[in-house]
Formats: structure tokens, sequence, C-alpha cells
């Protein structure tokens, strides 16, 4: 009773929800028809934060606040159970069960966060598998993989303003999670982190997914600000499709592939500039959650606030003003 009680209301919260749609149009995003400014913030822990979910009214505030700073879309993971100390991460922090199947409530939250979203003309990007959970060897079979990913493709059909990042910084059976996707819904978005910064992805994945999601080099690699900006443009030329700068170099933790030296908000704001100026797109990363609870960079209450840190805060306030710099695209 109580499973079908909960399907009755998922599909009631899909009737309801607005029917906002991201598309593509060359190396544009559309939404609904119109130019969308595709500008992320990486969100991972969301369905599984409890100050986010305390209320819809407190989630849209949140998202609101995320809308004035100029970001439009959240990043998003599925699996936020590899224990690496990430704030709100936990075993059962994860959309699947280990046979496949789908946990309903996670599922039930992050169908709430995507209707919220699309009421704030905002869009999310799921990330379905993580590196983190796999090489902590939190990982589902083939056969399991597969049932998750058709069933979680199926739950999600009716938010248009959703797409599919299979993979954060891996590619393991990429195009076949890929299929599965598009042989279920062919028109959602579907694209994928083939690896760690400065993979750009193989020319089979690149010419498959509707978007590119690379991380770009980061600070190991020099001036990052630079050489990012070049790697985006060598994907938009070779493949003409949009490209996300995803989890470009950041401040913080020099774990996880963070920097080794003093860094500077003018390094990301720079970075931006450069790829707002090639057409391209962008997700800001940050060190607002993977240092845990109870370290200086983390807010207590675990959400990336623009307002927490004095340094973040100054590359907000550059993404939050896009529009007077950079005129939407036609």
């Amino acid at each position: 009773m109580r499973r079908a009680l909960l399907a009755l209301a998922l599909g009631a919260l899909a009737t309801a929800q607005p029917k906002s749609e991201i598309t593509v149009s060359g190396t544009s995003f559309l939404l609904d028809g119109k130019p969308f400014p595709y500008t992320g913030l990486s969100f991972f822990n969301a369905v599984y934060n409890t100050a986010f979910n305390q209320s819809a009214a407190e989630r849209r505030q949140w998202l609101g606040k995320f809308r004035r700073y100029g970001i439009n879309v959240l990043r998003i993971w599925a699996q936020w159970d590899s224990g690496r100390g990430y704030a709100d991460v936990c075993p059962t922090c994860t959309f699947y069960f280990p046979d496949g199947k789908l946990r309903e409530p996670h599922l039930a939250r992050f169908q709430q966060i995507v209707a919220d979203s699309a009421a704030q003309g905002m869009v999310v990007e799921l990330v379905l598998f993580a590196q983190e959970s796999w090489r902590a060897n939190v990982r589902l079979g083939v056969p399991e993989a597969d049932r998750a990913v058709a069933a979680l493709t199926r739950q999600l059909m009716p938010h248009r303003n959703l797409t599919f990042q299979i993979w954060n910084e891996f590619s393991e059976r990429p195009l076949d999670h890929f299929k599965t996707i598009k042989s279920i819904d062919p028109l959602r978005l579907v694209s994928s982190s083939p690896g760690g910064s400065g993979v750009l992805g193989d020319r089979d994945q690149n010419e498959a997914y509707d978007y590119l999601t690379p991380h770009t080099s980061r600070q190991n690699a020099g001036r990052h600000w630079e050489i990012g900006p070049r790697e985006l443009e060598y994907l938009l030329k070779r493949y003409r499709k949009p490209v996300v700068d995803d989890e470009p170099a950041r401040n913080g933790t020099p774990n996880f592939g963070g920097p080794r030296e003093a860094t500077d908000p003018f390094d990301h704001i720079l970075q931006i500039w450069q790829v707002w100026q090639l057409g391209a797109y962008l997700t800001y990363h940050h060190d607002m959650i993977q240092t845990g609870y109870g370290t200086p960079a983390v807010p207590p209450h675990g959400i990336p606030d623009p307002e927490f840190s004095p340094y973040h805060r100054r590359v907000f306030e550059f993404i939050a003003l896009r529009d007077r710099y950079l005129p939407a695209r036609p």
C-alpha cells in the first residue's frame, strides 16, 4: 500500500511541475526554446542534506538565492556513499540498492528538488555514478547497473529540466548506459565526465553525447585559466556541441585533485570570463563540502552558500553579473 501511495504521489508531482525543457541547438543550450546561459554549481549532497530539504519553502529560498548569484543549474550526485568524509556522506546515501533497485525515498526527494528547480527556471544535472564510490569498491554489477539506469530513466521521464551525466571522472561502460537511457527516453540530454582533470574524452564518447562535460586541467598543469579554455575551445571546434567546464580548478584542500599552493579568486574569474567568451559554459566547483563538517571551509549547514566564504563570494558576485558583461547569446 505504501509503495502504491508513493507512486501516486510521485506521479502527481511530475504532472504538477512546470514543463521546463532543456535542449541543445548547435553549441548552445536552450530552455523552452530560448537561449539558456547554463551556469552550474556543485551541490553533490543536495538530496542528502537535511538543511536544504527541511521544507519545500526552505529549499525554494535556497534556490532563489542561487539564482540571484547567477546559478541556474545544480550538479547533484545519485551516489554519495564513498566514505571519503565529505559533508553528508553515508553508506545509504545512494539512489541504488546493491541489486539495482532504486531507493524510493531518495528518488522522491530528488524529484521534489527537480520540480522546485523548474519553478525557478533552473535545471538539474544528475550524476548517476561516481568514481569516488567505485574506488571505494561501492559498485553495482553489470546487470544491477543496467537495471538501475533503466529504472531511473523511466521514473524521471516526466522531468524535462533534467540532464544525465553518466559518470563523474570515470568511464566504466558509459556508452552502454548511454544506449539504455536513449532507448527509453530518446530526448534526454546525456553527458559524462570521462576522467580526472585534463581528460577530455575519447572520440566515441565525445561524438555520442549530447553535450560534453570534461574536467579541464587544474593547478598542477600550470596556468589553468589559460589551459582550461584552450581545452574547451578544442572540443567546441571538433565536436560542435555544447561544452561545460565541469569542476574546473578550485580553492581549498589539496586532496582530491585540489591545489598545492595558494590560489586567488581572480584565477577563477579569469577562467570563467574566457569560458564565456568562447561560448562554452561552466559548473563552479568549490571546497564547501569536501573537508567535512567542523572544518573552516564547510558551512555548518553543508549547503554551498554563495555568501559563506569571502573567497567564493567574490567569484559568485562576478557570475551574477554575467549579463552585464556578456549579453545572452542569440
